[in-house]
């Protein structure tokens, strides 16, 4: 019962993430997704987590609502356990809640805050678009990326992952729907130029401080450059 409360706690911090971006989305643009790529996107990637049509369509009321919240688009950069470089998205009412709860979690773990432009000059902002296996094999799948613009794909026993240019991911993601249907999921990453290992006392620091951030309301999205064996993150996962 206490496993089963806790995920779907964390089914509904994942639904209310996903509104809020979807609120941001049409309040920006038209409330009409076929006219509003970015809305069309994140209601994309929340029919991937299946949330619920009534919270997606309830989201997009929101953003007409004349007393409805304001969100600003707020990125953190800053250094965690071991000298690793951690961006950190948030949609927020509140710049100071989330500046000092951001913080709070940095200091907590042993981290630092840094100014913006602090770490992200050593990640690459670019977009990103995941399909299940069940699409094809690899071949299929880079051959429908090269003709869509893509620049990369990577394969794995989860997925096909197509790295494109961040200005082109919604034309490259219209002409992969094209060849291969809808995606799993479609969004902007930031990908570490180059990893930094990192022992096991501080991957445990680092992982800490990183569910602590994604479990704040206000936090959208964590990056991080930390590199791990996969035998120390199974045992810090057990």
């Amino acid at each position: 019962m206490h496993r089963k409360g806790r995920q779907d706690a964390v089914r509904s911090k994942m639904f209310s993430k996903l509104a809020r971006e979807i609120t941001v989305a049409a309040k920006a643009g038209l409330p009409d997704p076929t006219m509003n790529a970015r809305l069309r996107l994140a209601i994309q990637n929340a029919k991937a987590q299946s949330m619920p049509k009534d919270n997606i369509d309830r989201a997009i009321k929101k953003a007409a609502g004349a007393d409805g919240e304001n969100y600003d688009e707020v990125r953190y950069e800053g250094y965690g356990p071991g000298g690793t470089a951690i961006i950190v998205e948030a949609l927020t009412d509140n710049r100071n809640r989330t500046a000092s709860n951001v913080r709070s979690s940095f200091t907590k773990a042993g981290g630092a805050l840094g100014e913006t432009g602090s770490v992200s000059f050593s990640f690459d902002h670019v977009g990103e678009i995941t399909y299940k296996l069940s699409v094809g094999d690899g071949d299929k799948v880079m051959e429908a990326a090269i003709e869509a613009g893509a620049d990369d794909v990577e394969t794995d026993e989860d997925g096909h992952y197509i790295t494109c240019a961040f200005e082109a991911l919604g034309e490259v993601a219209k002409a992969l729907e094209s060849n291969l249907g809808e995606a799993e999921t479609v969004k902007a990453v930031w990908r570490a130029q180059n990893n930094v290992p990192v022992d096991e006392e501080k991957a445990q620091s680092l992982l800490k401080l990183i569910d602590s951030l994604e479990d704040d309301d206000d936090v959208q999205n964590v990056y991080s450059n930390f590199e791990v064996s996969e035998e120390v993150l199974a045992k810090l996962s057990a």
